[in-house]
Formats: C-alpha cells, structure tokens, sequence
C-alpha cells in the first residue's frame, strides 16, 4: 500500500469512472491521498443518473455504492465547477500532485447522411438526458405529435429509447423521469416505432436481457420480418457459439409472427438496412434506407435496393465520443486521449507529467458500467507509482478553494448536493410519484442546494 501523505489528488468528472478512482486512491494509499472531485454539474454519478434508462432502477442503485466513496473523509465534492471556466488545466496542476480526467463521452456520433441536420432529426444523447433530467437538456422540445419514429442503431441505448417511446407515461410514473418530461409522453401521439440496424440479428449490440423486456412491454406489440432472420453461415456458426448471439436470436425469432393489433403502439426491429438520407423541407418527413448484405470479408455493403418510411422523427443512436479538453492532447480519430494504461501521452509518445485518464475518455464508449473499476484502478495503480519515484515533482503551490472562491465560484459541496437529494424525494412524495422526482433544471437545482 503506497504511502502518500499530504499528496493531493483532482478527479475531473464524478461518473463511474471518477468515482470508481478516487475509490482506488484511497485504498491504494490507506486514505493517506486527498482527492477533491470535480464536476460541472451539481449532482455527482454521471452516466448512472442521466444515461441509466429511469425504470432500470437495479443498475441506477449503484449510486449507493458510489455515495460511500463521496463520503469517505479523504474525499470531496465540488460541483458546479467547470473545467476550462472556473478553472484551467495549468491552474490544476498548480493546485495538485496529479489529476486524473474521467469526463466520458457527452457528444452523439454523426451519420454523416443529407438531412442530417433537419428539426426532427434528433441524437439519442439528447433524448436520453431529456428523460433523465439532465439540466442542459430540460428545454429540448421533441416533436412526439408524430405518429411514426425511427431509432437508428441496435445497441442498448437505442433499445432504451425505443421503450420509453412505448411505455405510457402512467408506466413511467413509479420512475425518477421529472414532471414536465413525464407530461410531454402523456401526450404522445407516437403510434409505430421502427428500430433499424444496418447489419443482421447476429450483430446487434444489445443483450438478451434488453431485448426480452421490449417483448413484454404492456403498450406495444413488436414485429420482426421472417426474412430479416435468415443468417448467413458466418452469422450461424456465431449463433451457435456466442452465448450472447444465441439468446439474441432466439428472443428476435420469437416475434417473427404477426402481430395481432391488440396493442395501441407497435415496434418494428428492422435490419438489413442503412440510412442513406432524411427526406424533408422544413423538418422530417421521412427516411429514405438502403438494403445492405455482409461481403466475403464481413463487412457491410449496400445492394441498391431502397425503401422509404414515413417517419417524422428519426433518433441517432450510433454511438458516444468524448470531446477534446483544452490543452490535453487528444486523438480526434479515435475520440480518446492517448494514454498508455491511464498515462496522457503526447503526440511524440511522450509521457505527460502528472495527467491521467480514466473510463471512457481514455478507452472510447466501451464496456458496462463496471468496467470501470478495473479500468480506474489501472491508471491509480500508475499514478501512485509515478508519484513515489517523482521526489522532484513540483509542489502544488495553491488551494483550489482557495482560487474558486477568489472568483466568487459558488461551488456545491456534497452536503448541498444532499440537500438537493431530499428535495428530490420530497418531491416524489408530494407528487406521489416512486422514491424520487428529479428537479430537471438549472435554476431548480441550484435553488435546492443552497436552501435559504
């Protein structure tokens, strides 16, 4: 166990990934580190609060395990602090021994097609934290008048999606989904949903336990076409060795029957099939996709056989990327920083002193939410052993509160983030409404922290 004391640590970011290395910190040097994290927002877990689809509530639980890392004494809170405006990266290394970025990946991947930009055309991302109450996404208007909604991508996220379009809002009343978001799905007029993958069943990303779940939803029948689930033999042996595969395509076989329009909505799983443009003038009116077929080498082609749905809205879902941070060296084709086992390294392959990465950042959007432990725990490993063979390393020379609070920074703590936690469930009580109502917007959540 490394022995570090009066040795001080930032953690940019308090997800999973942040959370899960400040944990490592303490238990590497015996609580001997200081760790503050840090976050622009006023709540800390991340991805668990506002990418956790609301009504998995056993995977939103782990904010309890990671609460107990946020109270550890060796550790504090600071949200509503920005990186690159309350504080800059060369202000961090004068204020710590080290830091470690753990700030994920917030943007949407592009589908690069025409139409892309048209209103209706939506990114999953901004969906998601819609419903989940992200602040910066309290105001997004979603056009859910239309009747018909495709989601492009077969992973977990778009399934996500794909379902809390299905549920009604009274199925979603028992979940932590805010008032205003819960009002707007009330009044939902979507009636069909086609959830489109541009290669087979054997491909898709999302796992068994997902795809069950929208065979059992109460509001909605789903479908998949007979010929859709016709495998290629390179698709069939991986159905037979691939556990994952195997539970996949037998859930996906079992809706090949027709179904029977005895529910008010209905899901279409599309596959074969690539988006190639969104048709519209002043927003979307339709989806213009390709058929596609795998070549010899396994890699996905169009066959020049089109079709057009009549959809007026059209969610990406086609993956996560992290953004460049000022100042860090940052792989734009990969979307990571480069780093070699949590190391930030530059563009010679230089180690950079005293920065490190963790989570998605450092590994692009991969994994579940576990992963990251390991993850973190290798670049702390790292760090501490950098620190104890660095005797010349430069000395923070100045307290980061101290800087914030020279900018009249109004940080929330993790105590005014508790007092933002009860108002939460105050709110679910009085609304009765589940264990918690999220307040959704800036002003709210601020109000909440710092009660008069």
């Amino acid at each position: 166990m490394a022995r570090m004391v009066d040795t001080r640590v930032a953690v940019i970011g308090s997800g999973p990934a942040g959370l899960y290395a400040a944990e490592a910190l303490v238990k590497q040097t015996g609580g001997d580190v200081q760790v503050d994290v840090l976050d622009r927002l006023p709540t800390p877990y991340g991805l668990v609060r506002y990418g956790v689809a609301p009504d998995h509530k056993s995977i939103k639980s782990i904010a309890k395990y990671l609460q107990r890392v946020l109270e550890h004494p060796a550790v504090r809170f600071f949200g509503c602090v920005e990186l690159g405006r309350d504080v800059t990266r060369a202000e961090l290394l004068d204020c710590y021994d080290a830091v470690i970025y753990s700030t994920g990946a917030m943007v949407d991947r592009h589908l690069g097609i025409p139409g892309e930009d048209l209103p209706g055309s939506v990114a999953a991302t901004d969906f998601v934290n819609w419903y989940c109450g992200h602040p910066d996404a309290a105001d997004h208007a979603f056009d859910l008048s239309v009747e018909e909604v495709a989601v492009i991508g077969v992973g977990n996220v778009a399934v996500d999606v794909v379902r809390v379009l299905a549920k009604t809002a009274e199925e979603l009343r028992e979940t932590d989904v805010p008032e205003h978001v819960i009002e707007a799905l009330a009044a939902s007029k979507v009636r069909r949903i086609h959830l489109i993958g541009r290669r087979g069943p054997a491909q898709a990303k999302f796992t068994t336990k997902e795809a069950r779940e929208l065979g059992e939803l109460a509001n909605a029948e789903i479908h998949v076409r007979p010929e859709d689930m016709e495998l290629d033999a390179a698709s069939a042996e991986l159905a037979e060795t691939d556990r994952l595969v195997r539970g996949n395509v037998k859930v996906l076989r079992s809706w090949t029957e027709p179904p029977a329009g005895a529910k008010p909505r209905r899901i279409d799983v599309r596959f074969w099939l690539a988006p190639a443009e969104i048709l519209g003038t002043r927003q979307v009116e339709g989806l213009r996709l390709e058929r596609t077929a795998l070549d010899a080498d396994g890699r996905v082609r169009g066959t020049g056989s089109y079709e057009t749905l009549p959809v007026g809205m059209v969610l990406r879902s086609v993956g996560y990327q992290s953004v460049p941070l000022a100042g860090v060296p940052f792989d734009e084709r990969n979307h990571v920083v480069p780093n070699e086992g949590g190391r930030v390294i530059d563009a010679s392959g230089a180690q950079v002193p005293r920065e490190y990465v963790a989570g998605w950042i450092k590994r692009g959007p991969t994994g579940v939410v576990g992963t990251n432990k390991s993850d973190a725990a290798e670049t702390v490993t790292h760090l501490l052993a950098d620190l104890a063979a660095g005797d010349d390393r430069p000395r923070p020379r100045q307290r980061v509160e101290d800087l914030l609070e020279s900018r009249a920074c109004r940080v929330v703590t993790y105590s005014d983030w508790l007092n933002l936690d009860t108002a939460e469930i105050d709110l679910a009580r009085s609304l009765g409404r589940g264990e918690r109502v999220k307040l959704g917007r800036w002003e709210a959540m601020r109000t909440a922290c710092h009660p008069r």
